[in-house]
């Protein structure tokens, strides 16, 4: 991931709501959401919502794949790995150790 990629990823990130449409995308697993109810778990209008998932799936953080009218949308667990990646590339000055809590803490105890 480039510096440009990973600025547009965490500012998608950066705000509330797109925050809690990626969060609840995550806790849905790879079967996703449609946009619909995306909206309503949040309590969010439609159009507010699909102009956050919008910004989210222009940042790599969220994938949408269209199945007759719906939109279903998942979390990009590539694209997040990616950030995760690049956040913490050359993390503690070769001393593994001390990143190890945050690798845990994003790792999955599913």
């Amino acid at each position: 991931m480039q510096k440009t990629e990973a600025i547009d990823a965490l500012a998608a990130l950066g705000q509330e709501t797109r925050l809690d449409v990626f969060r609840l995308l995550v806790q849905a697993g790879p079967q996703g959401l449609p946009a619909g109810e995306v909206a309503a778990r949040l309590g969010v209008v439609q159009n507010t919502a699909s102009a956050h998932l919008k910004v989210l799936s222009q940042s790599g953080m969220i994938r949408a794949e269209r199945e007759g009218r719906i939109i279903r949308y998942t979390a990009d667990m590539t694209g997040f790995r990616d950030l995760l990646a690049f956040l913490l590339e050359d993390c503690c000055n070769g001393n593994p150790d001390l990143c190890r809590p945050a690798i845990e803490a994003a790792t999955c105890h599913c």
